[in-house]
Order: structure tokens, then sequence, then C-alpha cells
């Protein structure tokens, strides 16, 4: 924590650094939880700063002299942190400063749990280390293409598995369907090409489609992706874990175990952060990379020294006719390998300058693995007569023909067992972007918009693991349940961002080359269209209805979100005559104003001689020396009526303000001077996210600056209508009041801001 002056100079606006921008983008932004006030909202803040000066005329004295130093020179003994604590004192400057982990909570039992939290996930990481924190191309590509390369194991084996109901007939079809594929990832990959570079800051299809499409489509595409992150997460560990199985028999029985216990590894590798993640996560990925390069190579080798003849398959009975809607099953089953193509235009903010065009050559290298690994497996297959059955894998079988039971096979299935428990990482990481894209334009609940003490986001990362986990055993961990709901939210999140696309170039063809990128666009929305409409008719029954409900009530729940807080701004928005203070009592009349000289308080012998003062002893209101302190995080109707409720009791007052960062200090300092700077302000910078600790401690000093004190918090609370609409709202006044009852000579008043409905 860093405790910094709070008068703001009078020249400052208010404006502050705008973080909307990098926000949009989807980058980690600390201060993304104070809204940027527009002129409009500026100006009606300067107006009720007016009227505030009006009603406060008068003697200063009870509102300008504070009976303690709001600026803290330093912790006392009693206070001070020890080797785990929170708060460093800096000699020579007049702030305290935090450099070490995150705010420890007061409690036995909350110490013990932080630090088992730091334990796992590490020491807090301040916001000036996101640019630290991005990745650079060798660890993007395994960390955003894990999930599209892991899909080169699955993807196949789920197109051969329809073709195979046709029998031999159906299983001639499986180059042609796979170079259509092929054909749609080279497609597809050139169009998000053109999507980084028509949205350099990160252009996800939940940003395309809402730019030119409209709300409701671009919602629709971030249901759509939010169920395909969730189902990579369920379909790569099922997978992974059927790799297992296949090598190891005797822990089929496991499945959901391991697959669980693999979920909770990547949710805590995730928590620590992108980097650190990215760097533990990218050797499986190379690894499964050079493995199948080697099968194909290997396999492609023994197959020319025999003519590329293929080998018979083997008897297979025929279920059903080779006809256009098997081919088309075929080809839907088998378009799961693009699955994670989109991640990248995802995740363009969290790679290293430039951003964008690290961004495109990490999805080049991506796209062009990928045709190549998905291409010489299908062909592999082909030429080896590999069919699918049940106890083990289309890959697993290609490695024991090619390599045999020995070293090689089990490398090639390690690696890939390891890629696909851990392609569920491309979803851990653009899933939180994705909540926090919506939090951001009001359409999730704004806890998401909050970032961890690692940098990362933390509940957007925790949510996934949940849903993951309630998906995977539901199904049991099994593979071929889990697919048919995979298809269908990809797909449709793909038509959206490339349909909104074309939209793109046709509003700005004044752009180089738009026709181009507009074709590019269009063909791979076509492709998508396609396997979208034919999934969601041919795996209806399968269980893609359930793909497309869930999408249709996100959308509507999204929509009722919004509304929400749409109804909050409405009702908590400045309004002029809305202030109505009381002048200061006369003498003799109500609580007497304090004198305006500051009491002494550095000298050594003075702060011993308060510390002899007993504690909670007063039993006449003479006796009772006030100082009245209010948090408050925004300058909208709830803050200004906690403000009004503190300023009428005529006794020295702090407003209190935790920010996340400089940037975001500034900003708020600017906007209390638009106010009129009518009350003391002090800004407690929390560079590691923490929220109730630091303020804790902040107003635990002042008590031991001043123990003759009573300190007074008055909270500012929104109180909802529905028990469902809390989540939607912090809820840092009713901890913060179970933070403070412990400690001695606090009063806590609670002013409730009741919606309307």
């Amino acid at each position: 924590m860093e405790v910094g002056r709070g008068r703001s100079s009078d020249t400052d606006n208010g404006s502050g650094n705008d973080s909307a921008d990098t926000s949009a983008a989807g980058a980690p932004s600390p201060d993304a939880l104070l809204p940027t006030l527009s002129e409009r909202e500026l100006k009606i803040l300067r107006y009720v700063g007016r009227e505030w000066g009006q009603a406060l005329e008068g003697p200063e004295a009870w509102r300008s002299a504070l009976p303690v130093d709001p600026n803290l020179g330093g912790y006392p003994d009693a206070v001070r942190p020890k080797r785990f604590g929170r708060f460093v004192p800096l000699t020579g400057l007049p702030a305290v400063e935090a450099e070490e982990e995150a705010e420890a909570p007061p409690s036995p039992l909350g110490r013990v749990g932080h630090h088992v939290r730091r334990v796992l996930l590490g020491p807090p990481l301040a916001g000036t280390a996101i640019a630290a924190e991005r990745m650079r191309k060798l660890v993007a590509l395994p960390v955003l293409s894990a999930d599209a390369l892991s899909s080169v194991a699955y993807g196949p084996e789920a197109m051969l598995a329809v073709l195979v109901l046709g029998g031999a007939a159906g299983l001639r079809y499986s180059l042609p369907i796979a170079a259509v594929i092929a054909f749609m990832m080279l497609a597809v990959g050139v169009s998000y090409r053109q999507t980084i570079r028509a949205y350099p800051h990160g252009g996800g299809s939940y940003i395309v489609a809402s730019d030119n499409l409209g709300r409701v489509p671009g919602l629709i595409a971030a249901a759509g992706l939010m169920i395909d992150y969730i189902m990579t997460v369920a379909v790569s560990i099922a997978s992974g874990v059927e790799a297992i199985t296949s090598a190891l028999p005797a822990l089929a029985p496991s499945t959901v175990v391991i697959g669980v216990a693999v979920i909770v590894v990547l949710l805590v590798g995730n928590l620590r952060g992108v980097r650190q993640a990215g760097a533990a996560f990218a050797a499986p990925t190379y690894a499964f990379i050079i493995a199948v390069f080697t099968l194909v190579a290997v396999g492609l080798e023994s197959a020319a020294g025999r003519g590329f003849q293929p080998m018979p398959t083997p008897r297979l009975p025929v279920t059903e006719g080779v006809t256009l809607l098997l081919v088309l099953r075929a080809f839907t089953s088998g378009s799961t390998a693009m699955t994670g193509i989109e991640a990248i235009s995802n995740a363009v903010p969290a790679f290293r300058p430039t951003e964008w065009r690290n961004a495109r050559t990490t999805l080049t290298w991506m796209v062009t693995v990928l045709i190549i690994l998905f291409g010489g497996t299908v062909a592999l297959v082909h030429l080896d007569g590999v069919v699918p059955h049940g106890n083990e894998t289309v890959l697993s079988q290609l490695a024991r023909r090619t390599f045999g039971p020995g070293v090689m096979y089990g490398y090639v299935q390690a690696a890939t067992a390891a890629i696909l428990l851990l392609a569920a990482n491309t979803a851990f990481n653009d899933f939180p972007r994705v909540l926090f894209l919506l939090a951001r334009s009001g359409h999730a609940p704004r806890l998401f918009l909050r970032v961890g003490d690692r940098l990362a986001f933390s509940n957007g990362i925790l949510a996934l693991a949940l849903a993951a986990i309630a998906i995977f055993v539901g199904f049991a961990g099994n593979t071929q349940s889990l697919i048919p709901l995979y298809a269908v939210g990809v797909f449709l999140a793909f038509t959206l961002s490339q349909g909104g696309m074309v939209v793109h170039w046709l509003r700005h063809r004044d752009q180089a080359h738009w026709r181009k990128s507009l074709v590019f666009n269009a063909s791979g929305g076509l492709l998508s269209a396609i396997v979208f409409v034919t999934a969601g008719i041919t795996k209806f029954t399968e269980g893609a209805w359930v793909a497309v409900l869930v999408i249709g009530l996100l959308v509507l729940l999204a929509l009722r979100i919004r509304r929400h807080y749409d109804l909050c701004t409405q009702a908590l928005a400045l309004r002029p005559h809305v202030i109505e203070l009381p002048r200061q009592p006369a003498p003799g009349s109500g609580p007497q104003v304090r004198p305006t000289a500051m009491p002494p308080m550095a000298a050594d012998t003075e702060t011993e001689e308060l510390e002899e003062v007993e504690v909670e002893s007063e039993e006449r209101p003479e006796e009772v020396n006030h100082l009245v302190i209010v948090p408050i995080a925004r300058l909208d109707l709830a803050g200004m009526r906690a403000l009004a409720y503190a300023a009428s009791l005529g006794q020295p007052l702090l407003a209190l303000h935790l920010s996340p960062t400089e940037t975001e200090a500034e900003r708020f300092r600017g906007y209390w001077a638009t106010w009129g700077d009518h009350l003391p302000l002090e800004v407690v910078v929390s560079p590691h996210r923490a929220i109730v600790a630091p303020l804790v401690h902040y107003i635990e000093t002042l008590h031991h600056q001043r123990p003759d004190l009573t300190l007074t918090v008055i909270l500012p609370e929104i109180v909802v209508r529905h028990w469902w609409q809390r989540v939607l709202h912090n809820q840092t006044a009713p901890r913060l009041r179970r933070a403070l009852r412990p400690l001695p000579k606090i009063v806590i008043t609670t002013i409730p801001f009741h919606l309307p409905r």
C-alpha cells in the first residue's frame, strides 16, 4: 500500500488517462473499476460541487483541520508487520509503500490462508509489471496454439468415427474431406490475420461482432466463445486422459479423478500469471509438435518404400449408407480440429510490443504447423489402413505401427497426453478476457473486471475451472459424448466474427487491400457457417441442442445484467439539487467544532502519553473526540450521500479512496478537484489490488496516532431488491464491517442506497 497526498491540483480537469482503450482490448487493467467520466458527467460534477460549496459556507475549522496526520509518516511498532508483513517503511519519504506480499488479513485464519496462497501462487505483482508479464512469440505459440494443435489428436479420429459407419466406401472420403478442412483452416487463419490488422489492440469475436453487427450478435458470439472455451477444457482433458488410459488401461476407472486433478493444476498454474503459466506449459506443446512431425515423416518414408500403396483396412460392418448427410457429419466432426484458431486474435494485448505484428506472425506459424500436422496425420491414417475403435486412439495405433511398442511409442503417447491435458491452457487465457470485455460493457458481473494480485483475471479463471469440472464430471470424461457440444459454439463465433469483418471492410473501403481482405473474410465466414448449420442439424439430438440452449440463456442473462447496471447508473448518476447539508451548528447548539490547530503528533514523549490513555472510557459526550472517515470508490450519488451525511455531523472528516494504480489515483484526484475539493482527501495506492486489508491497516494506523479518538467509518452501500443481484456488486462494505469490528474505538455506520428496482 502506498499512501499519497490527496489534495488535487486545480489545474487537473479530472480526465486522467482513459484506460478504456486497453481495457476494451482485453488487456489486464487494474484501474478498470473506476469508470472514466464523460464531459457531461464532469459538468454535472462541477455543478454539484458548487452546491456543496454553498452548503459548506462558514467556518472551515471542522472540515479543514484534522486531529491526525492522514499522510502517515510511518507505521508504529504495534502495527508494523514482521517478516511476512505487507508494509515496508521507506526512510526519508512521507508515505508508506508496500513492496512485499499482498495485504494479509488481520485474523489468524486469514493469515494462514494468505501464506498458503503465497506459497501456491507466488508473491503479488505490482501493476507496473504488466509489460513484463506479456509473452514473446516463442512462448505465445505453445500457450495460445495448444488448443488448435492438440486437436490433431482427436479431430481426424472424430471425422473417421463417422465415416467408418459407411464401411470402406465411407473411408474413401477421408482425404477429400480433410483437404476441404485444410483449406478452411487456411481461409479462416488468413481471415483472422485480417482481423488482427483491423483490430490491432485485440479483436476477438465479441469485439468484432459487436462493433460491426450490433449488441445481440456480439453477445451471441461471446456466448459461443464461452461455450467453446469451457468445452475446450473438458474435451482436451477427456482426450488427454483417454491417451493415458490407452497406454495404461489399468487407470481407466480413475478417469474422472485424473481429469479433475489436472483441471485443478491448470487452475493454480494460471492463477500464478500469464508469463509463468506460459513458461511451464510451453514444453509439452513443442514436444507434441516434434512427436507428430517425426511420426508423419517416418510413416510417410515407410509408405514411400511400398510406393504409397494403402494398407488394407480391417473388415468393417456397414451401418449407414454413404449419403451427403454422412459426409457432412464427418466434415463437421473433423472440423473440430480448427478449434482454437481464434485464440491469438483474442489475446493480442498479451503479446510483447509490437503486439499486432507479433500476433500475426505467431498466427501464421500456428496455421502452417496445424495444416501440416492435420494433413499428414490423415494421410498416414489412409496409407496405414487405421480405423477407430474403442480401446485405443487412432494416434496411438499409428505410433504403435510406426515405432513399435518402444521408447518412441511411449514418447508420442506421453507428448499427446501432455498437450491434450495442457491444451486447456489456451482457454484459461482467453475465457477470462471474454468475461472481462463483457463486464467492461456491463453484460457480466463487475467482479470479472478485477485483476488479481498476479496480474491475471483470477475470477474469470476460477469460473472457467468450476464450469469445466462440472461438465467433465457430468459427462464422466467421455470424449465422444462431449464432441457434439463442441463445434456449435466455436463455429457460431467464427461465423459472426468473419461476417462482422465483411461489414467492417465495406465500411472502410478507403483502406489498402480492402477487397482482398473482404474476400478472405467472406470465404472463412461462409465455410464456418456451413459447419455451424451442419453441426446444429446433424448433431442436434446428440447434444448440440444443449449448446444452442445455453447460448440463448447466456445472451438473455447478459441482457438482463446490462439492464440492471443501466438502472444502477441511472439511479446513481449525480443530479443538481440533490445535496442538502445543514449549516454548521452555532456554538452551544450542537456538537462543538474542534480547534483549528493540529494536535502535536511527532514527538515520542507525546506519543507515549497518548498510548497511556485508557481505551473506550468515555462516559460523557464532551469526552468523545471524533474523526469521521468515508471510504469512497466513486463520486456517484451513493458516495455523495455518504459524504453529505458525514459532513452533516459537523466533525473532522477525511475522505479515503483506494486506488490500484497511480494512474487511477490521479484520475480520481482530478475528479475530486472538479467537484471542488471541499473536504480533505487521502488516496491509498494498493499496487497489488488488495482492498479490505489496506483500508483496515490504514484506519488502524490512524487509531495508533491518536488512541483517544473515536473513529467513525461511514460506508456507502448499494442495496439491491433481489438476492441474485448481489453478485453483480462488490461486497466491500460488509467485508470492511467484519474486518473493522474487532478494532477498539471504531464506529461503523452504513449509508444504504436502495436501488429503485
